[in-house]
């Protein structure tokens, strides 16, 4: 069933440029050739053995700052807390690959080899859309960790937002409305549309390390996948089809784009319209 009605708004558009490094918050984004969004993920670390350097298995990923500039043409790497003193430095984005590979060595200590793809690098090369929760949703989960969100630098509901990384971020609807952006079949997609760009909704993101880290320190809360799946099942709403998990420590919903939507702009204030 479908929740009750609600004028379902986009609210936030926050790309990571890097994989698995800081977001930066857009007013508009293209959908690129993949079906994500353009410059979204598109550059991505390797270690010299060719796999991914991300969060999930590198912590200290969790240390490093990347501000962009605005119209996203270059970003500043830099090390707050880094006891070698690592100076920050600027490259043009996303075209110094090298430049920044050289200072992604440094950090690390190994070489270190920075790939960009127009299409990107999703985490979910089956749906490579953007992954779609609600403000409601987020504050749900800092309702759930008071005590221990209260003690990061970052305001509680923007370390939720660092912590799952969602793409595209819904106001006007209760916690957890995007679950029905995806069916209890897995076959039949969702279709829906976000302003002039139509989506096919597929299942609920499954979550990795990363959420229980602090973004900004990788210090990590005792418990919390355990927790968070316990009130993720307790909470489940009616309208969330609960054969389409098979764990409840998921939160968000991947997205499929058709490639006739490339090129479409999504806005902030755009609305939804479910098919």
């Amino acid at each position: 069933m479908f929740a009750p009605p609600h004028l379902a708004v986009l609210a936030l558009i926050r790309l990571h440029p890097i994989k698995s490094f800081d977001p930066a918050a857009v007013s508009e984004a293209r959908i690129g050739p993949n079906g994500g969004l353009e410059l979204d993920r598109v550059w991505a670390l390797h270690s010299p053995d060719g796999r991914l350097i991300t969060g999930k298995r590198t912590p200290a990923v969790h240390f490093i700052r990347a501000a962009y500039a605005p119209d996203l043409s270059a970003v500043t790497l830099s090390v707050p807390h880094d006891r070698r003193a690592l100076p920050s430095a600027t490259f043009a984005f996303p075209g110094d690959t090298h430049g920044a590979a050289d200072w992604f060595s440094r950090y690390f200590e190994l070489p270190v080899t920075v790939r960009y793809a127009r299409e990107g690098f999703p985490d979910d090369g089956l749906a490579s859309g953007p992954t779609i929760v609600s403000t409601a949703s987020l504050e749900a989960v800092c309702s759930w960790f008071p005590e221990q969100l209260l003690d990061g630098a970052l305001p509680r509901l923007d370390q939720a937002r660092r912590r799952f990384r969602a793409t595209l971020e819904l106001a006007g609807v209760p916690a957890f409305w995007e679950d029905q952006l995806f069916t209890a079949e897995e076959n039949y997609p969702r279709r829906f549309r976000i302003g002039e760009v139509c989506f096919e909704g597929t299942n609920p993101c499954a979550r990795c390390p990363v959420p229980p880290r602090d973004p900004e320190t990788a210090e990590e809360l005792p418990a919390f996948q355990k927790q968070f799946s316990a009130l993720r099942q307790k909470t489940l709403p009616s309208w969330s089809p609960a054969a389409r998990f098979d764990h409840f420590y998921r939160l968000a919903t991947n997205t499929r784009v058709p490639g006739t939507e490339s090129g479409k702009l999504l806005r902030i204030g755009d609305t939804v319209e479910l098919f």
